[in-house]
């Protein structure tokens, strides 16, 4: 499915892990994560069009969830193992979102020092968050079979 900018996110991120190296990718989105801060341009990279509202005060703005959202999307398609302690820490994030984003990496990339964070979410107020929970939960038990 493409995007509004004419590729998906996933697209977006390859292309400037082609251009940049993948862990300067990766490296970009742990520093949003860590951080909170983000540039135009690699927001654009990892938002399209949407990243111009949020950075421009829009949806939370800057330092609102959706730029972590956006980071943690990317290290789908763009890892380094030095972002494992930055996806852990967003397993705790106050937004759904941001946690359940993180769920999703955990899943993929399949961080097992998430394991009993994971199955604590299995728990959270949010049934989207619960699901993906449940998910990475049998991706992390599957790797360990």
């Amino acid at each position: 499915m493409s995007s509004i900018w004419g590729m998906t996110p996933r697209a977006s991120v390859e292309a400037a892990c082609r251009e940049a190296g993948e862990s300067s990718v990766a490296s970009s989105c742990v520093q949003i994560i860590n951080d909170r801060d983000v540039s135009a341009d690699f927001a654009y990279v990892l938002a399209g069009p949407a990243s111009r509202t949020v950075l421009s005060g829009g949806e939370g703005g800057a330092s609102g969830h959706w730029p972590r959202t956006w980071a943690l999307r990317g290290l789908l398609y763009a890892w380094d193992r030095s972002a494992e302690s930055a996806v852990l820490a967003c397993l705790n994030d106050d937004s759904w979102r941001v946690r359940e984003m993180a769920l999703k990496v955990v899943a993929r990339r399949r961080i097992d020092d998430a394991l009993e964070a994971v199955a604590m979410l299995q728990h959270d107020d949010i049934a989207r968050v619960r699901a993906a929970a449940q998910r990475a939960l049998m991706r992390l038990v599957q790797n360990e079979a």
